[in-house]
């Protein structure tokens, strides 16, 4: 039997209806033999008691804490689970994506050394509208890392976030990074992600759009492209209206070799970089029509104004609530509860 890793796997989850034949079961199974596992369920009381009687029972199935409720439900039930968590190394994931044992004992030891890890997700199985997504991925790889739907972090550091943003994976990732945690985004740690049905996949163009309000130049440099578009139209610059689209395959294609990506990553994704260059130029101005329209991006029933909050915010934050000592409920940082681990825990495996 395999030697059980001292970590703690999180999946905050809602779903509003029971689906039936779900692998998820599975896959939870199989995780309750490695580490401890923490899925908070924030699914009506019908769907959360189906859950309840499908799930392994070895697994701890929560209910998101009352005191924590945010306007991100994730985000609510992230900081439910690292509460609750019984480990320092924490494993934070989607229930989309599915790690195995090399993956999961790769990002549980790079815990060792770093605060918070970022691994590369790709697409399994692949169909056209995954494939279009791992464009982006690509193009992201070949400047630096993606954002994948799973973090793992040393929750000795950070225990909560806010949870009024909706790119709450950069949110996690600069908290630990304000709270002087080191950080890792390795572009040859890779885990599997099923992809989402094509109308979820349509549905989050433009709220992945606004997710770069919280990255100005990153923002910029999308909302340029149909500017340029039209520009290079104008003044008949066929040649470079030609050249830009062979530029952004050979981007994406530099991004799919990077650390043997070829394995993961089909061809055909490169060759659909530059659609999806011309998806987030449309997107990126619908994005700045909702901020302007609505204060922000919809999501939930409710508008959330705020894409991150800058590392500078954050240290701001956590200045003033140290200063007051009156903590609320999507606090990024509880200097106030004490652990249920010991920080000397981080020598063990």
């Amino acid at each position: 039997m395999a030697e059980r890793l001292q970590a703690t796997y999180l999946l905050p989850i809602r779903r509003t209806a029971i689906v039936e034949g779900d692998e998820l079961a599975i896959y939870l199974e199989w995780l309750t033999g490695l580490v401890e596992v923490i899925v908070v369920d924030g699914s009506p009381p019908a769907v959360f008691d189906h859950h309840a009687s499908a799930w392994p029972g070895a697994i701890r199935h929560l209910r998101p804490d009352p005191d924590l409720a945010c306007p991100n439900g994730k985000v609510w039930g992230v900081n439910t689970g690292l509460r609750h968590a019984s480990h320092a190394r924490v494993v934070i994931a989607d229930d989309d994506v599915r790690y195995d044992e090399a993956s999961l004992r790769g990002v549980v030891s790079r815990l060792h050394e770093f605060h918070v890890v970022r691994p590369q997700n790709y697409f399994e199985p692949q169909p056209w509208h995954a494939r279009w997504d791992t464009a982006r991925t690509l193009i992201n790889r070949a400047f630096g890392g993606d954002w994948p739907g799973t973090l793992a972090l040393r929750a000795d550091m950070v225990d909560r976030y806010d949870g009024d943003v909706m790119f709450e994976n950069l949110e996690l990732w600069r908290t630990v990074q304000a709270a002087g945690g080191r950080q890792a985004a390795p572009l040859d740690l890779y885990v599997l992600r099923r992809p989402p049905e094509a109308s979820h996949f349509w549905s989050q163009r433009v709220r992945q759009a606004f997710d770069e309000f919280a990255r100005p130049p990153v923002l910029l440099a999308e909302l340029a492209v149909l500017p340029a578009l039209f520009g290079l139209v104008l003044m008949r610059r066929g040649r470079v209206l030609l050249a830009g689209p062979f530029i952004a395959v050979a981007v994406a294609e530099y991004g799919r070799r990077l650390h043997g990506g070829t394995r993961y990553f089909p061809a055909s994704a490169s060759w659909l970089a530059p659609l999806w260059l011309l998806e987030r130029g449309v997107c990126s101005w619908l994005a700045v029509w909702q901020r302007v329209r609505w204060g922000g991006v919809r999501y939930g029933g409710t508008v959330l104004p705020t894409a991150a909050h800058s590392v500078r915010a954050i240290r701001g934050k956590r200045a003033r609530e140290a200063q007051e000592e009156t903590p609320d409920a999507c606090t990024a940082f509880d200097t106030h509860r004490a652990r249920p681990y010991p920080r000397e825990g981080l020598a063990r495996a």
